[in-house]
């Protein structure tokens, strides 16, 4: 079993930043990537970015250049810096890892951004 508990959301203006931390614990040692995704009102939820347990990353195409993933092994916890953001970032951003066979989720945080 894999735990994952998020922080960092909330009130920002467009334009402004907000870095996303997600805390894992269980059995970190079988994950092999952990991201973020996103699910705003009335819409399927997205991946936003994913970071492999060797560091490759991946983006979606309208995060890339605003968005950064990153993970600190140390602290088995992976970030989510967000710059530049805009009023249709405005979602509950969820935390996901992945394992051989199983997918693991986080409580969501709600990233809200006024115009």
């Amino acid at each position: 079993q894999v735990q994952l508990v998020e922080s960092g959301g909330g009130l920002v203006q467009a334009g402004g930043s907000l870095r996303l931390s997600c805390a894992a614990s269980g059995s970190i040692f079988s994950i092999n990537a952990m991201g973020w995704y996103r699910q705003a009102p009335g819409k399927q939820r997205e991946l936003v970015a994913r970071i492999t347990s060797s560091g490759s990353t991946n983006y979606a195409d309208s995060m890339k250049g605003r968005f950064t993933v990153s993970r600190d092994n140390a602290k088995n916890t992976v970030y989510l810096q967000m710059n530049s953001l805009k009023p249709e970032d405005t979602a509950v951003y969820y935390c996901n890892a992945r394992t051989d066979r199983l997918m693991y989720w986080g409580q969501g945080t709600q990233v809200t951004v006024s115009s």
